[in-house]
């Protein structure tokens, strides 16, 4: 999708009254790593419903932390906008993040999709599955993602780098699920297990599932659900193709692991109210509705419906882990990961 390094979204609409003009010209710095075209949808409904606009600075998320540490006091970012709570654990540990206290938050977000001291609140979800090629049908013995290690499945698993961190993350939950020698354990189980070494992104691990390059893949499902909503006949037949597992859901089990999207307000930000008003308004139903169209993403919010291609996939349980923890212990899943050999 295309990137854009600077954006300010006016309000469209003509503002009548002296105040509401006012309050037209005033605007929050945005500091995004979400690089997606649909979220402006998401801007320009909080601009027409508040007054206040959106200047969007997008870049990626580590380079966005460094920037707001270098700009120091100065700074002029209001909201940092991030994907995967690896990310937000960074923005907290970096010490940008302010800590806020908002009633509307706590209500509607779930408490393990957001830092306990509100320093960030997650907004979407997507999960973390095992894919496979229906035409050969299900992989026999594959319930969870400690399955995933077992010799039986040598040459077949697919699945991108190490360092991304839709992976240090799930690795970090097993981490914590498991400790740390047997996680180690698992990594080296997967890297022997792999088909050809990490390459590319989460799409490229499916098609080449069906592909026949492997017989899994592990990847997260909003890639899978834009297939489904695609007016190209390939992508729509490979979506029909492809099968999920989520996995660990049996009784007692964890359950599916789960990443975010997430915000916090600027420590340094002089517009600390309306930053919190904006993260309270990407938690609306509007919004979430958009989180979940635009995006294919889960919404975090209870009684917001996923986009019909996301729920055709399958209904599942997910791990209750808090982000904040697993999304701390990153670092640490990447350097047993390397130890394992995965690269």
């Amino acid at each position: 999708m295309r990137r854009r390094s600077l954006l300010a979204l006016p309000f469209a609409a003509p503002l009548a009254s002296p105040a509401l003009v006012a309050a037209q010209e005033r605007a929050l710095n945005l500091y995004s790593s979400r690089h997606y075209d649909t979220d402006r949808a998401l801007y320009e409904g909080f601009t027409a419903e508040s007054g206040i606009r959106i200047r969007l600075i997008e870049g990626d998320a580590d380079q966005l932390i460094a920037r707001i540490q270098s700009e120091g006091a100065n700074s002029p970012a209001d909201v940092l906008l991030t994907v995967d709570a690896a990310k937000l654990a960074r923005a907290v540990e970096a010490g940008i993040l302010a800590e806020t206290r908002s009633e509307t938050l706590q209500a509607r977000i779930p408490a393990h999709l957001r830092a306990a001291d509100g320093q960030w609140y997650g907004l979407s979800s997507r999960a973390r599955v095992i894919m496979y090629d229906k035409q050969k049908g299900a992989p026999a013995g594959v319930a969870r993602y400690e399955d995933l290690a077992l010799p039986v499945y040598r040459g077949q698993i697919l699945i991108r780098a190490a360092a991304h961190p839709y992976n240090t993350s799930l690795m970090a939950s097993l981490l914590l699920a498991n400790g740390a020698e047997a996680a180690e354990a698992w990594a080296r189980g997967v890297v022997a297990n792999m088909a050809r070494p990490p390459q590319g992104g989460d799409t490229p691990q499916f098609q080449a599932v069906a592909a026949g390059v492997g017989r899994m893949a592990i990847a997260n499902t909003y890639y899978l659900a834009r297939f489904g909503a695609s007016a190209n006949a390939q992508e729509k037949a490979l979506y029909d193709r492809i099968g999920v597992i989520f996995p660990n859901q049996g009784a007692g089990d964890r359950g599916t692991h789960v990443n975010v999207s997430g915000a916090g307000v600027v420590r340094s930000s002089a517009n600390q109210a309306s930053a919190l008003r904006f993260i309270e308004y990407l938690s609306s139903q509007r919004a979430q509705e958009l989180f979940a169209n635009g995006n294919f993403e889960y919404p975090v919010v209870a009684g917001v419906a996923p986009h019909p291609a996301l729920t055709a996939l399958g209904s599942f349980r997910a791990d209750q882990l808090n982000a904040q923890r697993y999304g701390a212990l990153a670092p640490e899943a990447l350097r047993i990961m390397q130890r394992a050999g995965w690269r």
